[in-house]
Order: C-alpha cells, then sequence, then structure tokens
C-alpha cells in the first residue's frame, strides 16, 4: 500500500518506532499543509491517508475527487471534519482511535500562563539584546483562576492553580459545577460573576455545534483590565473576531492562545499575533513525544489492519 502521512510539521513520524511497522509500504509524510486542488492532488495515488487528529478536514467537494483512496486512519475519534456520508459513498474506510491523555495540554496551558503573567517571550528577547529586566510582572498565589469546563483537561489545570495557592472558581455545565463543589472548588454564582472575576480564565471546552462561539464579546467586555484569557481549546469556541476586538478595548487587558480560527497559522496572517499583549504558540498542546507516539501507533494500527483485510475501529456515516 502506498501511506500519505498528512500535516507531520516537525517531521516526527519517521524517527517514531511505528514507522518501523510500515515497512512493506510505501508511506510518503508531508511537512506542509495543503487543501482543496492541492489536496487532491496530493493524495492521487495513495491507498491511505493518516489524518493527525484536525490538521487537514476532508470535505465532500475533496472526498468526491478522491481517486485512489481506500482507507482514513483518523488518529483521536474527532470525525467532524471529515465528510462522512461521502466518503462512505465512496467505499473509503475511516478508522478513528487512539488518544494522548489530557496532561499535554494541561501542561502546556500552564506554561502559557506563567510565561504571560512573568512576561518571558518578552524578557527573553530583550536579553538577547542586551537589555536587563525590562518589565514587571504578575504573581500567581491569592488570584483567582477561572477555570470554564472541568473535565480532565481542565481538571488538571485547577490542581495546578490550587497548588499555586490561587482560589480556583469554576464555570460551565452542571457536570463540571457538580464536580468543582465535589473538589473543593468555587462554583461561580453565574456566569457574569465568571468572567468578571478571574483574573486567568482557560477555557477547556471541546468545539462542537453546543460550544462554537460559546465565549462572547459581551463575556469577555466582563473581564478586569488586567486579566489572562487563555485558550488551549479551539479558537472556535470563542465568536469569531471577538478576542481581537476585546484585547484592543482593554477587557481583557492580556491573552495567552495556542488555537486560532484558521490553521497552521503561516507568517503573522492571524491579527491575534500582531498584538502585544498575546502571548501564541502554534498549536502545541498536543504536541509532545509521548502523545504523538501513542497517536501515530493507534494510526499504524488501523492501517496494518486494513491490509490484513479486517478494518478495525470503523467509523460509520
Amino acid at each position: 500500500m502506498r501511506v500519505a502521512v498528512l500535516d507531520d510539521y516537525a517531521d516526527a513520524f519517521g524517527a517514531l518506532p511505528c514507522a518501523q511497522r510500515l515497512a512493506g509500504h510505501e508511506v510518503v509524510a508531508f511537512t506542509d499543509s495543503v487543501t482543496g486542488d492541492a489536496l487532491v492532488q496530493r493524495l492521487d495515488g495513495f491507498d491511505a491517508v493518516v489524518l493527525l487528529q484536525q490538521r487537514t478536514a476532508l470535505p465532500r467537494g475533496v472526498v468526491e475527487r478522491l481517486a485512489t483512496l481506500r482507507l482514513v486512519s483518523q488518529t483521536g475519534r474527532n470525525t467532524s471534519h471529515l465528510a462522512l456520508d461521502a466518503l462512505a459513498a465512496k467505499g473509503i474506510v475511516v478508522s478513528a482511535g487512539g488518544a494522548g491523555g489530557p496532561h499535554a495540554t494541561a501542561e502546556l496551558t500552564w506554561a502559557l500562563i506563567l510565561a504571560a503573567q512573568r512576561r518571558l517571550p518578552q524578557e527573553v528577547a530583550a536579553l538577547r539584546a542586551g537589555r536587563w529586566q525590562s518589565s514587571v510582572g504578575i504573581g500567581l498565589h491569592a488570584r483567582t483562576l477561572g477555570v470554564y469546563g472541568l473535565g480532565r483537561i481542565g481538571g488538571l489545570v485547577a490542581e495546578v492553580g490550587r497548588a499555586f495557592g490561587m482560589q480556583v472558581v469554576v464555570w460551565g455545565r452542571h457536570g463540571s459545577l457538580t464536580r468543582a463543589t465535589e473538589a473543593g472548588y468555587a462554583a461561580a454564582a453565574s456566569r457574569e460573576d465568571f468572567f468578571g472575576r478571574s483574573d486567568v480564565l482557560a477555557v477547556h471546552l471541546p468545539l462542537n455545534a453546543d460550544t462554537a462561539g460559546i465565549v462572547t464579546a459581551a463575556d469577555l467586555a466582563l473581564m478586569k483590565p488586567d486579566a489572562l484569557f487563555v485558550n488551549t481549546s479551539r479558537a472556535g469556541v470563542v465568536a469569531p473576531g471577538a478576542l481581537v476586538a476585546a484585547l484592543e478595548a482593554g477587557r481583557p487587558g492580556r491573552a495567552a492562545v495556542d488555537v486560532f480560527e484558521t490553521e497552521p497559522v503561516l507568517g503573522a496572517a492571524d491579527p491575534l499575533l500582531a498584538l502585544p499583549t498575546v502571548t501564541a504558540t502554534p498549536h502545541l498542546g498536543y504536541v509532545e513525544r509521548d502523545v504523538i507516539a501513542a497517536l501515530y501507533d493507534a494510526a499504524v494500527d488501523h492501517v496494518l489492519a486494513f491490509a490484513d483485510g479486517a478494518p478495525v475501529n470503523v467509523v460509520s456515516a
């Protein structure tokens, strides 16, 4: 089989043990992203494609023009970016599964918070340029950490906040509020109370029909002028353009983000990157050695099972 590995930005796949399991198959890993006509051309001649999370979508307009593809091996169980009905109509099998766990994203969340609060990117750049102590940071102890969504990732983030001596307040659906009370955190009295009292507010929500745009311009306008808004989930949980407008208006005063409305961001195409009040990383939440290895290992399982005539973890339309 000819196997395409898409969006391997860090050129990591070939160095992982799982790549050796595909010996005997022709594997080509691509380190850039393409869409539309270019994606159709890229996949021409391949029997299988490995998709890392939601980096590449396969919409109907692409799927209907795929001539040779027989298998989509999707890391993770999220298939909302795939036109499953169109894939089924073409007879293309979709196998989805594998997970990396919540720890890597929770760790990155705190890396961003600490970097933003202590202005580490600016201080590193200043030091390299020959300047010494060019800013004053903001500590975390005794301040309020707001966690929007107390699931697996949000729970870990909250635990670290408590370890730092922060007051943790939670908002979200009934389950999040119940878990907050059970864990000894405060459940916000209202949405307005949550956004208004948080000194650091971290969003940990999956992106779906219920959460798209759930953080609104009105929510952000309630935040303190020196508050930090953190998003390591998906950009789509914030209403389009709302965060840029809020930062320009000064409420909240700063943001730390790992996700963007359109990815990958090439150059400085996203307006968030032009704001000096933003600390940003290129969607590194799950990009950690053990996580990537586990995700790709599951994808290779899919490919090998399909090659043996017994597909596993098949997703139906």
